[in-house]
């Protein structure tokens, strides 16, 4: 009996590689997002916690003020993502979202209750109440369901669990346990956290709506958590790799394709590397700018990216071994559709920078008029 439910009969609207690239582009973008909002609003918390520092009380209050923005390009980042994953990975991701059917479910309540104390840890700051237990709470809520959704996308490279699991509950009310990759994984997306939201300190360092007493104070937290979540970020992330099983780590450098693949992760390494020095640099300077904040942003976007291709690449090695080659499918293309699919793809996603440049020239107004 195979391991993996037969293949649907309809065939693929478009290549394999040009849903993988569009996969890679919009996860990576999501991961940035992610990683903005787990770090930023625990940081958020910590400043909010020293009330008698009139820098640190302004940027817990501008941090979750845009974290309720953040949240929404979450959401509307992870959408795409995993659809181009549910049309490669189906057999996989289908039977492995069912198995935990009654977390995968709960993702759904947990995110509107984690929305719903994110809005209120940001009123309460801007009333100048105490708002930390709050944020706490929308922390946990959000880092739980980081926890789902890693465990989710480990289950789904475990086949040789799922019978067990369903016959613990049919209902899917238990997770896995016993796979040495899920927490790495996991700690790898909560330890980035901090190294991303350091460099949006950076980028938030540099904009006119703060005084040059709160740009300092922004480049010099940010720069410091940059740099020190750094090193910790790269310590995970080898820990992560090293639980990989022998097959994935031998496929990495003697797959034809893969082999390629994985050259993100020593650019992944690059790039953490000089994360670390752009946060020392910046950190122990105290120095803002326009410079430091577009290399802040440029370097969390190639961190991202280049784990993302890594992490793709460990995946189809995985399941390969086990059976299930991403590549052997039958595909049909219409490029007339493909065409216009990516047209309005690439509007869509300059009508989000739009957006975007609205909203922070409307928090500029407001907080000048303030």
């Amino acid at each position: 009996m195979p391991n993996f439910p037969a293949v649907d009969p309809i065939p693929l609207p478009a290549p394999v590689w040009l849903m993988k690239l569009l996969h890679i582009l919009t996860l990576a973008l999501h991961f940035v997002a992610v990683e903005m909002l787990l770090g930023g609003l625990l940081l958020a918390i910590l400043f909010s916690l020293f009330r008698s520092s009139p820098s640190a009380r302004v940027a817990a209050r501008a941090i979750a003020k845009r974290l309720t923005v953040v949240m929404t390009l979450v959401i509307n980042l992870g959408v795409p993502p995993l659809l181009f994953a549910q049309v490669l990975y189906g057999r996989a991701l289908y039977t492995s979202s069912v198995l935990i059917g009654v977390y995968w479910i709960a993702i759904i309540l947990i995110l509107m209750l984690a929305y719903r104390y994110l809005y209120s840890f940001s009123a309460r700051l801007e009333a100048g109440r105490v708002a930390w237990p709050v944020g706490l709470i929308a922390w946990l809520l959000i880092g739980s369901i980081a926890k789902i959704l890693s465990t989710n996308m480990t289950l789904m490279l475990r086949p040789e669990a799922w019978t067990k699991l369903y016959a613990a509950s049919a209902a899917g009310r238990f997770l896995p346990t016993g796979d040495p990759t899920t927490t790495p994984r996991w700690l790898l997306m909560m330890t980035g956290g901090f190294a991303i939201s350091g460099l949006w300190l950076l980028y938030l360092a540099a904009r006119s709506t703060f005084t040059a007493q709160e740009k300092t104070f922004l480049a010099g937290v940010g720069g410091k958590v940059a740099a020190l979540a750094g090193i910790v970020y790269l310590a995970v992330g080898f820990w992560a790799y090293s639980v990989q099983p022998d097959f994935v780590k031998a496929g990495l450098v003697n797959n034809s394709l893969y082999h390629y693949f994985g050259w993100a992760g020593y650019l992944w390494i690059a790039s953490v590397v000089l994360l670390i020095l752009l946060g020392a640099v910046a950190g122990f300077s105290r120095r803002s700018g326009a410079l430091f904040s577009w290399l802040a942003m440029l370097i969390a976007f190639l961190v991202e990216a280049s784990l993302t291709i890594f992490r793709d690449a460990v995946r189809d090695l995985t399941l390969l071994g086990k059976g299930y080659d991403v590549w052997d499918r039958v595909v049909v293309t219409n490029w007339s559709v493909v065409g216009l699919f990516l047209a309005l793809f690439v509007a869509s996603l300059g009508v989000v920078a739009w957006l975007l440049t609205v909203v922070a020239r409307a928090s500029k107004t407001m907080e000048g008029a303030a």
